[in-house]
């Protein structure tokens, strides 16, 4: 077979990483700052994928379009889960913040069911059958505008913690909590925004995921699990790390979906993590403890 056909299949799984990698930020970021493992993180996402679903068929709106509006539901929601309940909970031990973000995410998963249904939701956009040719390389369209507009996001989202005032406050939070708020910074007001932003996050790359699959409910565990994979991986708590890892596992994905079995790619994807965790157990781009 061609190397150009290898090529285009090697494309394709890194153009999904990305949207992969911009998932598992909104992860990385709020365990980052925030030391609250989000383990409703996949149902968010699933959330924001109905959400462009709604806007699809409510409005017409494609959605790359619809995102900024999930982004913005996601990250009040998001707010409002950390200011009533999860801000309780930082400094409590780890399995207490598991089963309340567990039985988050089981009302979250719980009320898309009782909405939506079980069935599969699509999305179709004019542009669903075109593909675009760079070079070498023949890419779905659809794919190129997922994989393009995590891009943006994701550097939108390194801007903002690297030049913003407030993005360096969260960053002196997640540095030093304490340091942070003897010189008078609103932790609380921070680890609400941070959250906000994570989930905000989450729900764009669920957006634009339905460019990719058909929302249904069942995706959320999935998606848990998957971005659980990619920070660590990546490194826990490292944004670059996460970006790489979500790369590295779309990657990984459709190379064993096209050379063995598309049922095989979840075990390359554990494959990955375990040869990580032997050679380098705090992750790609994580720092030594």
């Amino acid at each position: 077979m061609p190397f150009d056909y290898y090529l285009n299949i090697a494309a394709s799984g890194l153009l999904t990483g990305l949207v992969y990698g911009l998932a598992a930020l909104g992860l990385s970021v709020i365990f980052g700052v925030v030391r609250v493992v989000n383990f409703a993180h996949g149902e968010m996402m699933v959330a924001g994928m109905y959400g462009a679903v709604l806007l699809a068929s409510l409005l017409g709106l494609d959605p790359i379009l619809a995102a900024p509006i999930v982004a913005a539901v996601l990250f009040a929601f998001g707010w409002v889960l950390q200011r009533g309940l999860v801000n309780r909970f930082v400094e409590r031990p780890e399995h207490m913040q598991f089963i309340l973000l567990l039985g988050i995410a089981t009302i979250i998963l719980n009320a898309m069911l009782m909405l939506f249904g079980p069935d599969s939701r699509n999305v179709m956009v004019p542009y669903s059958f075109d593909t675009v040719e760079i070079g070498p390389l023949l890419l779905d369209a659809v794919r190129l505008r997922a994989g393009a507009g995590a891009i943006v996001v994701t550097v939108a989202l390194f801007a903002f913690f690297r030049f913003s005032r407030t993005g360096k406050a969260i960053r002196a939070c997640a540095d030093n909590p304490l340091g942070a708020r003897v010189v008078g910074l609103n932790i609380d007001g921070l680890y609400a925004l941070t959250f906000g932003i994570g989930a905000a996050v989450v729900g764009i790359a669920g957006a634009l995921m339905t460019l990719l699959v058909d929302s249904r409910p069942q995706l959320a565990p999935e998606y848990t699990l998957l971005s659980f994979i990619i920070v660590i991986v990546g490194g826990l708590g490292s944004l670059p790390g996460a970006l790489l890892g979500g790369m590295l596992i779309g990657f990984s994905e459709a190379m064993a979906g096209f050379l063995l079995d598309p049922s095989l790619k979840s075990l390359f994807s554990y494959g990955v993590l375990i040869v990580v965790l032997l050679l380098r157990p705090q992750g790609l781009l994580g720092k030594r403890s």
